[in-house]
């Protein structure tokens, strides 16, 4: 097939190179014109087929990067045409943006999008909402983009289904991801494990909690073993926080998902607020030691 790519980034750029691999014409835009194939985005519709309902997959940051691009093609494309919303998108603009173009008779499927740089190799797993007939169109690109044996999933008709099931997706992430960071931290606050990462290695088979987060653990800590050259300072993509609005709106319980969340918060903090007030009120109440800021000589005594 022929197909538009909006993005070409670290995943737009493999997926074009994905594609086409796979036999498919694929007309790449980016700001960047070192990565285009065309200089706008105007220029990108023009090029593909008149014949046919012209397909183009967006691959841009979420929120209004995407809005403001979707508006756009809504005023290059024509009836029957279909916009792909590959990006990070909250499933509520999906809702907004299938409106919006709907109203003019072009197509929308929102397709969440996992894989990462090992995408090009191994395929993207891909979960994607829209109508059968939307998402006929795009059918050929899917089948070339998703792993050889299984990967993607028609997760609903409705607008949003598709980055509603990534959302849930990623938030089961920071939860294993989570997990896994607890484990390693506590085997590496004793003195009675001396090969932690082997340990962790030896889980990679044989184990319940096997996984591809597991082997990629495995191969940072293989690089750097106690992870000095990292900040402990880990960011949150947006889904994480979304996941969690999902589970208070729908009164679902999400006691991980949601702690691990909130661990990424305390990870930006050099010196916790909370944690001073937990232990001003545990000396209070209990007499209980706090540690006071060290002088230029070292730490303070616990029992100043």
């Amino acid at each position: 097939m022929e197909i538009g790519l909006v993005g070409l980034g670290k995943m737009g750029g493999n997926m074009r190179t994905r594609l086409r691999n796979a036999g498919h014409t694929v007309v790449g835009y980016d700001r960047n014109p070192d990565l285009a194939d065309v200089d706008s985005l105007a220029a990108l519709v023009e090029a593909l087929p008149a014949d046919g309902p012209k397909v183009v997959w967006v691959m841009v940051p979420a929120g209004e990067p995407t809005r403001a691009t979707i508006a756009e093609l809504n005023d290059l494309l024509g009836e029957g045409d279909l916009v792909v919303d590959g990006g990070n998108s909250k499933y509520t603009d999906d809702q907004a943006n299938a409106e919006l173009l709907g109203q003019r008779g072009i197509g929308f499927v929102d397709c969440g999008v996992s894989g990462g740089v090992w995408g090009l190799q191994n395929g993207y797993a891909l979960m994607y909402g829209g109508s059968d007939d939307d998402v006929a169109k795009v059918q050929p690109a899917l089948d070339a983009l998703k792993p050889d044996d299984g990967g993607a999933v028609h997760a609903g008709s409705k607008p949003g289904a598709g980055h509603f099931a990534k959302m849930v997706h990623n938030g089961i992430e920071y939860a294993m991801m989570q997990a896994y960071a607890e484990g390693w931290e506590l085997l590496e606050a004793v003195d009675l494990v001396e090969n932690v990462p082997a340990v962790f290695d030896s889980w990679r088979t044989g184990t319940v909690i096997r996984s591809w987060l597991l082997d990629l653990l495995v191969a940072a800590v293989e690089e750097d073993e106690h992870l000095d050259k990292l900040r402990g300072y880990a960011d949150d993509s947006g889904e994480g926080r979304w996941t969690v609005e999902a589970a208070i709106d729908n009164a679902v319980p999400m006691h991980v998902i949601a702690a691990s969340l909130f661990a990424r918060f305390s990870s930006r903090q050099d010196d916790s607020p909370a944690m001073k007030a937990v232990a001003a009120m545990r000396n209070q109440f209990g007499g209980h030691a706090v540690h006071t800021a060290p002088p230029a000589g070292g730490d303070a005594s616990p029992d100043a």
